[in-house]
């Protein structure tokens, strides 16, 4: 059961990091940067919790190593275990004041690579840890200036993703929901809108990460049920902030009511929220929806 396979995977996750840290008991060489998220997790696997922690494990590995030249840099690995980890890869991202842009994006992109191919499923941080004492001060004198290849990948890494998501939920009533929903949404400079009632709808908009955030927060809340019913991404290349407004369909985020009518004043007029939908050019979403024509 996937209740199993998560109590599995935090508990791999709780003995490596137990690993680390009698392997590294100072502070300056492991140091989690995340407390609640670890609390969390060990209160899931003692099973004091059903309830899936709800950030992921956070810390920092620096490693010193020797160059050739017989001076010690220090690369640190900035870590994050995503819940399913180990079944999928560690986030690491390593940097270090002696590389350039375009040594850090190829350093953390071959890193990767060979964590793609030699653990997948496994337990990695101390191979990674390896791997990066071993091979980063090479990428410190690497240049990339003439190289083509890595020009095209650091402009690569540049490509900025703009999302659209349209979630359903049975209902939307409770008044602290509506908040956050709309409050998530400002912080995380998300738009669109929230329809509440029965059924509720949920638009927004903005930076695919963004996006990925709000729904893992609106997801953990409790609910009878609710989805993604569709979403859209877009491609921006260079994605700047001018390219993202450009793709808005919606300027803020905010509550829309339309006219209630049924005994609890919460069922929401369907034929308000297709004219609305159509006016900003989302029509064909109505259907995806409630699976009937709009009219």
């Amino acid at each position: 059961t996937t209740e199993m396979a998560n109590q599995e995977e935090a508990e791999i996750q709780i003995s490596e990091l137990d690993l680390l840290s009698s392997m590294f008991p100072y502070e300056e060489e492991f140091a989690v940067t995340d407390q609640v998220a670890l609390a969390e997790l060990k209160h899931y696997v003692e099973n004091e919790s059903a309830e899936v922690p709800s950030s992921k494990v956070q810390f920092i590995l620096n490693v010193k190593t020797e160059v050739p030249n017989a001076s010690t840099v220090e690369f640190s690995m900035s870590c994050a275990l995503p819940f399913k980890y180990p079944t999928v890869l560690p986030e690491i991202t390593v940097r270090s004041s002696l590389l350039s842009r375009s040594q850090q994006i190829l350093l953390n992109s071959d890193l990767k690579t060979y964590l793609m191919q030699n653990f997948s499923g496994e337990p990695c941080m101390l191979s990674a840890r390896e791997w990066v004492k071993d091979h980063a001060a090479a990428y410190i004198d690497k240049d990339l200036s003439s190289s083509s290849m890595t020009a095209s990948d650091a402009t690569q890494s540049e490509v900025t993703t703009f999302t659209r998501l349209w979630i359903y939920s049975h209902h939307i009533y409770n008044k602290q929901k509506r908040k956050n929903i709309i409050d998530w949404a400002k912080e995380l400079s998300l738009s669109g809108f929230c329809m509440p009632g029965k059924p509720g709808v949920v638009c927004v908009e903005g930076l695919q990460s963004s996006c990925e955030e709000f729904w893992s927060r609106v997801r953990r809340l409790t609910w009878k049920r609710i989805l993604i019913r569709h979403r859209e991404d877009v491609s921006l290349e260079g994605g700047g902030h001018a390219e993202i407004q450009k793709q808005r369909k919606f300027p803020t985020l905010e509550e829309k009511c339309f006219d209630a009518h049924g005994a609890r004043g919460n069922h929401m007029d369907l034929g308000q929220l297709y004219h609305f939908l159509e006016e900003k050019g989302c029509a064909d979403i109505f259907q995806m929806y409630f699976g009937v024509e709009g009219h």
